[in-house]
């Protein structure tokens, strides 16, 4: 389901032309291997907030190969940004992708659950949530106090193809929409209409 109309995404898509090689041959990749990513438009917004914000940390739960990690990289001015994936060969081609990218000193890589690597950093000015669906709310609620005091939250796929709103007998889309409240509850947030559907959150002020 498209969330946004396929010909409006198209017109943001032509607007954002990317001249990196490296991105587009990671785009490529996950087009031919039907692996999942955050997209051109997704991405960008990453790397907006990361100028903005200029975090010293940022934690990423779920880097897949390293999509998400070069648009914060991109945006970084200094800190670093953690990747974490179960699959060590992934992160093996993102360290080949984001070194071609120079990108490579920003990055710190962690192979296993990267919610348990996650719960070792203090202080996260980003915390980017892109894991198995189910564990959504696991993960907030385990990494929500490593957030630095104005740190922002930031997690894909909340709208999971519109089912949390036209499936909502799905097990999958009950544990989104249950994240979605939540973090709407305790936090300032909104949803982006951006791809599957972005939340971006901070503490109350």
């Amino acid at each position: 389901m498209f969330i946004v109309h396929p010909q409006v995404e198209e017109y943001i898509l032509e607007l954002l032309d990317i001249d990196d090689p490296v991105v587009k041959e990671m785009e490529k990749y996950a087009e031919e291997k039907d692996f999942p990513i955050i997209g051109r438009q997704g991405g960008f917004f990453l790397y907006l907030i990361t100028k903005i914000k200029n975090p010293r940390l940022v934690v990423e739960v779920g880097s897949g190969f390293g999509y998400s990690a070069y648009w914060f990289a991109k945006g970084l001015k200094s800190g670093k940004v953690v990747m974490t994936d179960y699959r060590e060969d992934n992160l093996e081609l993102a360290k080949k992708f984001l070194d071609r990218a120079g990108l490579l000193d920003r990055i710190e890589m962690k192979a296993g659950d990267g919610i348990e690597i996650a719960k070792d950093y203090a202080d996260i000015d980003i915390l980017f949530l892109d894991l198995e669906k189910a564990k959504y709310m696991d993960a907030i609620k385990l990494l929500e106090n490593n957030l630095s005091r104005d740190g922002i939250i930031i997690a894909d796929n909340v709208l999971f193809q519109g089912k949390v709103v036209f499936e909502k007998d799905n097990k999958k889309a009950q544990i989104l929409d249950s994240f979605n409240r939540y973090i709407h509850q305790k936090y300032d947030a909104t949803i982006l209409p951006v791809r599957d559907g972005l939340v971006v959150a901070t503490r109350k002020s």
